[in-house]
């Protein structure tokens, strides 16, 4: 087992402010500086000849950079289109999804919000309705996510929105087995995988999803605005990218490979971030996260005698527990509570409101280690000293 007394790489590798406990890379990540200088080595690249770049280099270079994400996380790489992010990526399968009046969209409570507005905007557009799972919070058994995704199938389904790994609950869903059940009943599958690359082991296409986005900001540590959208064969015909230009019609990597200019470099450095998850462990590094984020997490709901949102087997790299805060449970508190502490007491970490309780949503990446956490229990002491004064 790793030492989590210990980062397992050094903070200092990152640009961060060592005056703040950074406990969320979940929510934009931390680009180390060698990624930084890789885009910035690309920028200067481009900028010395702009049109022999653009025009000649960037097709072959745009399609290693997806060959190099295939041979990391499965499958071809004219399977792998870039987007900005994957909340770009799920707007894109529902701008290009065949709805009718009264289809049905399926998500579930613990959809990232961003996504689930992108779902209602495309029902108000389409006749469709969007229908919601209520899966369980706090969750101990897999089953009951299931259960909770089958008891909303019905005939009218047409697609399902699935969370890999949750983001306001960072709980992992069995993705494999819902794409299954979600497919038995006739309803085409998007798997929302903002969190995954890095985080879990994946192999995408085994998946069995008919799309798949994700980020390589989060836990690859891209630059942010470097995002993908893995479509099955079957399914690609029927994609488009937001933007139409140049390459309509001439197939799905053609159409999403340009869509006009802007700066690309987020997507040329992914390759330099898979190299870089490498060297500092690849999956050792991604257990050795998710042991710190369990461990963090069961300390934590001692010290506080609450509880957490998942067990082991359904926590990666991120991990929620119950704040003893009691009082009003709404999101302006919740967001009240969170700028306190990143202000007043200099810890960034996420606060929900769910399940009629407050919650920390807690990020295990390689700078952090155990000691991080503890210092999340005096800040929260000193929110409810304040509460108390009010």
């Amino acid at each position: 087992m790793s030492d989590l007394s210990k980062p397992f790489v050094p903070r200092d590798e990152w640009l961060l402010d060592p005056n703040v406990s950074f406990l969320n890379h979940g929510s934009y990540g931390a680009v180390p500086r060698t990624l930084i200088a890789e885009q910035q080595r690309l920028q200067a690249k481009i900028e010395h000849n702009p049109t022999e770049f653009l025009t000649f280099e960037l097709p072959t270079a745009l399609r290693a950079a997806a060959d190099r994400i295939a041979e990391f996380l499965g499958g071809a790489g004219t399977d792998y289109v870039f987007v900005e992010n994957a909340t770009a990526g799920c707007n894109t399968v529902l701008a290009s999804a065949r709805l009718s009046s009264g289809d049905e969209i399926l998500v579930t409570n613990h959809s990232y919000p961003a996504v689930l507005k992108a779902a209602q905007y495309t029902a108000s557009r389409t006749g469709a309705k969007v229908i919601e799972a209520k899966v369980p919070f706090p969750l101990v058994d897999k089953a009951d996510i299931v259960k909770a995704i089958a008891s909303r199938l019905g005939s009218r389904t047409r697609l399902v929105i699935l969370d890999h790994v949750t983001s306001p609950t960072a709980i992992i869903f069995p993705a494999q087995d819902l794409a299954a059940l979600c497919h038995e009943a006739g309803a085409q599958v998007l798997v929302d995988g903002a969190h995954a690359p890095g985080m879990l082991s994946l192999d995408v296409p085994s998946i069995g999803a008919d799309w798949y986005v994700g980020n390589c900001h989060k836990w690859l540590m891209a630059p942010r605005g470097s995002g993908f959208l893995w479509a099955s064969p079957a399914r690609q015909t029927d994609i488009h990218p937001l933007v139409i230009s140049h390459g309509y019609g001439e197939g799905f990597t053609a159409e999403f490979d340009w869509i006009g200019t802007r700066d690309l470099t987020a997507w040329l450095t992914v390759p330099a971030a898979i190299d870089l998850h490498q060297r500092q462990g690849g999956q050792l590094l991604r257990e050795r996260n998710a042991l710190l984020a369990q461990e963090a997490s069961r300390q934590l709901a001692a010290q506080w005698n609450t509880d957490r949102g998942s067990t082991d087997l359904l926590t990666g790299s991120m991990a929620t527990v119950r704040l003893p805060l009691g009082g009003k449970i709404t999101l302006e508190r919740a967001l009240n509570v969170r700028a306190s502490l990143l202000k007043e007491h200099r810890i960034d970490v996420v606060i929900v409101a769910f399940s009629g309780s407050l919650w920390v949503r807690i990020s295990a990446q390689a700078y952090n280690t155990l000691s991080d956490y503890q210092l999340l229990v005096e800040g929260v002491r000193k929110v409810q000293l304040s509460e108390s004064l009010k």
